[in-house]
C-alpha cells in the first residue's frame, strides 16, 4: 500500500536538508488505468535498478492511498518493455531528503529542457490519517512556503496523467 502526497514545486527546497541520495529515472506507461510502469532508476554514483510496478487507480481518497506492486526485472526485459512501448520515456531526476520529523521528502524534476518541464515533491506516510494530518509548515515556516501547493486531491496530478496528455495526445490508440 502507497500512501503519499503531492505538492508542486518550483525548484530543488532552498532550505538546508540533508540529501541523502539522488537518482534519474526514464519512466513510461503500458497502460494508465489501473498503472502498469516501467522504471529504470540509477542511483548516483551507485546501481541502476529496472522495475515494473502495478498501481491502482485509487478509491475515496483519490490517490492519497493506492495499492502498489514493485518487482525487479531484469535489464533486458525493461528494454523490451520499453520497445514495446515504443515512444520515449519521461526523464526525472529525484534528490530524497531527510526530514526533521524522520519523514523523507522526495523532489522531482522531470522533462528537464522541454516544454513540459515541471516539478514536484512527495511524502510518503505510514497511515492515512499520519498524512491529512502532516503540517510541514510545523517543521518550519520554510518547509510550509516550499510545500505549499498540495496536489493530492486534485483531479489529473498523476505520473500517469502527465503520460497521457505529454507522449500519448494526438497519438492513435
Amino acid at each position: 500500500m502507497e500512501i503519499e502526497r503531492k505538492w508542486m514545486v518550483g525548484g530543488w527546497p532552498k532550505m538546508p536538508l540533508p540529501l541523502l541520495y539522488e537518482q534519474k529515472m526514464r519512466q513510461g506507461y503500458i497502460c494508465v488505468r489501473p498503472t502498469v510502469r516501467i522504471r529504470e532508476e540509477a542511483m548516483t554514483g551507485g546501481e541502476t535498478e529496472y522495475v515494473l510496478c502495478f498501481k491502482s487507480s485509487g478509491g475515496p481518497d483519490g490517490t492519497l492511498v493506492r495499492q502498489e506492486i514493485e518487482i525487479s526485472i531484469e535489464k533486458d526485459k525493461f528494454r523490451e518493455l520499453e520497445d514495446l512501448i515504443g515512444i520515449p520515456l519521461i526523464p526525472k531526476v529525484r534528490r530524497t531528503y531527510q526530514l526533521p520529523d524522520g519523514l523523507k521528502l522526495e523532489v522531482n524534476h522531470v522533462d528537464e529542457g522541454l516544454p513540459s518541464e515541471f516539478w514536484y515533491a512527495e511524502v510518503e506516510y505510514e497511515s492515512k490519517e499520519q498524512a491529512r494530518a502532516w503540517d510541514p509548515a510545523a517543521i518550519s515556516p520554510e518547509l510550509g512556503e516550499y510545500l505549499s501547493d498540495d496536489v493530492t486531491d486534485d483531479p489529473g496530478q498523476t505520473m500517469g496523467a502527465f503520460w497521457i496528455e505529454t507522449r500519448l495526445k494526438g497519438r492513435p490508440l
